[in-house]
């Protein structure tokens, strides 16, 4: 799995995260969603990872997944910020995964 951020998410992440410490993650949400099938992409900053996160080396922030979710995903995804609706987007080459994806700091 290859995951990019662009320079205005990296900003905006950045601003946001300030000098917090923790880790930028990828989290499956399915709660609410009726079955595991049905979830959606959330962005988190998390203190501490989960017994399934696995790393995943961006070239600036890493990002962690959750390793048994993967298979929701494309193999190439890009994290970035719309101006327009001031909200984070996961995008592959094929399909918007989530276009309004909120982030939380926990």
């Amino acid at each position: 799995m290859n995951i990019t951020i662009t320079n205005e998410a990296q900003e905006v992440l950045q601003t946001r995260i300030g000098d917090k410490k923790g880790h930028l993650k990828i989290k499956y949400e399915t709660e609410g969603c009726g079955c595991v099938m049905s979830g959606i992409p959330v962005l988190e900053y998390v203190q501490e990872t989960g017994h399934d996160d696995i790393v995943i080396d961006t070239g600036s922030l890493p990002v962690l997944v959750e390793k048994s979710k993967q298979v929701f995903y494309d193999k190439n995804l890009k994290i970035d910020f719309s101006s327009s609706s001031k909200m984070f987007q996961l995008k592959s080459p094929g399909q918007i995964l989530n276009g309004r994806m909120n982030f939380f700091i926990l």
